[in-house]
């Protein structure tokens, strides 16, 4: 039965389903969705047809990139895909153990902590970002935007310099957004 499926997978392959034809159609359906989330050309029920152009024209120029510039992406794609999915796949048993030890109705409160205090989002989108650029990195889709060659014409020096304001500037931004708000009780007290 996997010999079936491993054939499947290799004609696809020969096809190039994996290096334009899935991302091409992931991307138009992320361009939709954005299209019609942000309702750029109104009512989304009234303009089908104008987002979905655009969705499907925009992404045939993002995946023309790869297959004009010549570059293989079918290794680095199911690389981030697959890092994304071991991720996902991690939280959700951290998520399933977290939930035998704690309280019930756990969903609940975590909604309630997440939606009515903002420290944790700004966390949870941290963490996410980070997350992500390192599967982004680790997964060598880098390497499709910076090669080697461009690389080498940077000076190092700025790499230092980057690594030492992000370092710097991270728990300043960290600080600054977690200041406490002067409460309205000692304004009533005159």
């Amino acid at each position: 039965m996997a010999d079936m499926f491993r054939e499947i997978i290799f004609k696809l392959r020969d096809l190039g389903a994996f290096n334009f034809l899935f991302p091409y159609l992931l991307t138009s359906a992320i361009f939709y969705g954005l299209l019609r989330k942000s309702e750029i050309f109104g009512k989304p029920e009234k303009n089908v047809a104008v987002n979905g152009v655009i969705a499907l024209v925009s992404a045939l120029m993002v995946w023309a990139f790869p297959v004009l510039r010549g570059v293989d992406i079918e290794t680095q794609m199911s690389a981030f895909f697959m890092q994304g999915m071991i991720m996902i796949l991690v939280f959700m048993v951290g998520l399933m153990l977290t939930s035998m030890l704690l309280p019930e109705d756990l969903p609940t409160r975590l909604k309630d902590t997440f939606l009515k205090e903002s420290g944790p989002v700004g966390a949870v989108v941290i963490a996410s970002l980070i997350i992500g650029a390192v599967i982004f990195l680790t997964s060598g889709l880098v390497g499709l935007f910076i090669t080697p060659e461009m690389l080498a014409k940077i000076p190092t020096d700025i790499f230092l310099i980057l690594g030492v304001v992000i370092i710097l500037v991270v728990p300043l931004v960290w600080i600054m957004s977690g200041g406490t708000k002067p409460t309205q009780s000692g304004q009533n007290n005159k």
